[in-house]
């Protein structure tokens, strides 16, 4: 059976989005919130073919506390490094990450985790999705980065989605 919304969550957010742009609660403000909140995901449910499968969803929260804390610790690093010294600028380079996370979803999240971290940069996925390139600013111990990776976000983001 199918649901009426195809997208239950994004439905109820443009509902709320569009009545809190407006700031009306208006008879006509709620049925075109409500005639959005349904024909918007209708219509571009073929453009999400791929339903993500979140298996443990608790888990979610415990990675977003986690990468919340690398970012603040990181900004203070990128920080000493911009205003440090010459030498410590001179620690940057690429490097590769053997990768065992396969979910789509669970890659893409991996990429924004990445990328939303300062001083690293998702630079390219092996076309079998087994090896990731990454940019770090500060690449002193690439094993650390490795076990830094895969420990703190390819683990869990595999128990959430695979």
């Amino acid at each position: 059976m199918r649901r009426v919304p195809p997208s239950p969550l994004l439905s109820l957010f443009l509902f709320c989005l569009w009545l809190m742009l407006n700031q009306s609660l208006a008879p006509g403000h709620l049925l075109l919130a409500a005639a959005l909140a349904l024909g918007v995901p209708a219509l571009t449910a073929g453009t999400r073919p791929l339903r993500p499968r979140i298996r443990r969803p608790w888990l979610l929260l415990r990675l977003a506390a986690v990468v919340l804390v690398d970012v603040i610790a990181s900004c203070v690093r990128v920080s000493a490094i911009i205003l440090g010294g010459a030498e410590r600028r001179q620690h940057s380079g690429f490097m590769d990450i053997p990768l065992d996370l396969q979910d789509p979803h669970g890659l893409a999240v991996l990429a924004a985790i990445v990328n939303s971290t300062p001083g690293t940069v998702w630079a390219e996925l092996s076309e079998d999705r087994s090896l990731l390139t990454l940019h770090v600013l500060d690449l002193r111990d690439e094993q650390a980065w490795i076990d830094t990776i895969k420990t703190r976000y390819e683990k869990p983001l595999m128990a959430i989605f695979q």
